[in-house]
Parts: C-alpha cells; sequence; structure tokens
C-alpha cells in the first residue's frame, strides 16, 4: 500500500528542532504523497485523544500498553565552557558538584534544580544548586556555551558545542546515568498506516546514519 495523506508526528521540542526536521526533506522525497505535521511537545501527549498518528519519546520506557520501536540509543552527559573550567576548576568527582553552579532543567526529575542522578541505574543522587535553570535543554547548553556553568543531560543536545569546542566532556568518580533510547510510539488500538510505518522505519535507518554520538 503506498504511503500517502496526512502524518501527524508528536516529539520533544529540543529533539525535534535538531535532529528531525532536517529530515523531512529526504522522507519526502521517499514518500511525496505524505504531508507531515511535526508537533513539539515535552509531555507525553495522548495519541488517540489528541490524534497523533505516531509519537518520538526519549528516555527509559515505564510499562506501558503502547507499541514501541527502538530508534537510536542515547546517552547523558556532564559538560561546561572552557572558560567556565579555567574560572572555576573542573570537578573529578561527585563531591566537587556542590562547589560548582549547576544549571538545572526544571522538568528533568533525574537532572533536576535540586540534584543530579548519577551511577547507570541514576541511583546516586547528588545535590547541586545554581544560578540558573530552565524547562529547556537547548537554552542550558546555550548558558553553558556562555560559561554560565555545568550542564548535565542528553548528549544530543550538546553534541554540536562538543565537536566545536565550545563545550568539554567531563569525567567524573561515577558515570552518568543511562539515558536510554529514542523510542517510536503507537497506539496497540490503532493499526499503523502505510505512512506510519514508513515515517518509523525511515527514522529507524536515518538516525543511526547520522553519525551522531548519541
Amino acid at each position: 500500500m503506498t504511503a500517502q495523506g496526512l502524518l501527524r508526528v508528536s516529539a520533544p521540542a529540543t529533539f525535534g528542532v535538531l535532529h528531525l526536521a532536517s529530515l523531512i526533506p529526504a522522507f519526502s522525497a521517499r514518500h511525496p504523497e505524505v504531508t507531515i505535521e511535526l508537533g513539539f511537545n515535552d509531555r507525553y501527549v495522548d495519541l488517540l485523544e489528541e490524534r497523533w498518528d505516531v509519537a518520538v519519546r526519549i528516555g527509559r520506557l515505564a510499562n506501558s500498553a503502547l507499541v514501541a520501536r527502538k530508534l537510536v540509543a542515547m546517552r547523558v552527559v556532564l559538560c561546561a565552557a572552557p572558560s567556565y573550567l579555567a574560572r572555576r576548576g573542573t570537578p573529578t568527582r561527585l563531591a566537587d558538584l556542590g562547589d560548582h553552579d549547576c544549571l538545572g532543567h526544571t522538568n528533568a526529575s533525574l537532572a533536576g534544580t535540586t540534584s543530579w542522578a548519577f551511577g547507570k541505574d541514576g541511583t546516586i543522587k547528588v545535590p547541586i544548586s545554581g544560578s540558573m535553570c530552565s524547562d529547556n535543554g537547548e537554552a542550558l547548553v546555550r548558558a553553558a556555551i556562555a560559561g554560565q556553568g555545568l550542564v548535565y543531560g542528553p548528549r544530543f543536545i550538546a553534541a554540536e558545542a562538543l565537536r566545536a569546542g565550545q563545550l568539554s566532556e567531563l569525567e567524573l568518580d561515577e558515570p552518568p546515568m543511562m539515558l536510554g533510547a529514542a523510542y517510536a510510539i503507537t497506539h496497540p488500538t490503532r493499526r499503523p498506516a502505510a505512512k506510519t510505518r514508513a515515517w518509523i522505519d525511515f527514522l529507524a535507518e536515518a538516525l543511526p546514519a547520522l553519525g551522531t554520538d548519541w
């Protein structure tokens, strides 16, 4: 069956802007009869009630009746600008974070405004504080590039700045928590249409091929 019609895709805002929007032309070249509506929302949307065909979600999936396909594995990094590290020193232990300006995410329970979670399972909670917080990961990365403080979050947000040397990745005495992966989510009561299957297959191929160290 030919993929055609309107495809409604929900995705986290930062991930969608940085990595999904630029893939649309390649998808459209393969499936010219599909029109994409790309909606950005950091909350978990209700696929049925809000009539989304598919959602992209990032992290560890809770037990759910939803159907999930893993697209690409992802990880968390701790980083800071060279200018900040020259001014404040480089932390090497979890205990050092208390002496640093930590930029917290207001909507991230494991990398929030009062504590950050370390260890692969995120079981080591470290108290933090900082001069800035935001509900947008890209805003925190931009502030960190300017020397505001340490930022702790998904590597896909900081990847470009790390490649450019604007940020330096830091290693402490415990590893960062594992973020999980990006998943394509569909509802089990709705058989995915050809357009939805085409989009999911495309993402499963295109995202790993970007070569980003997720």
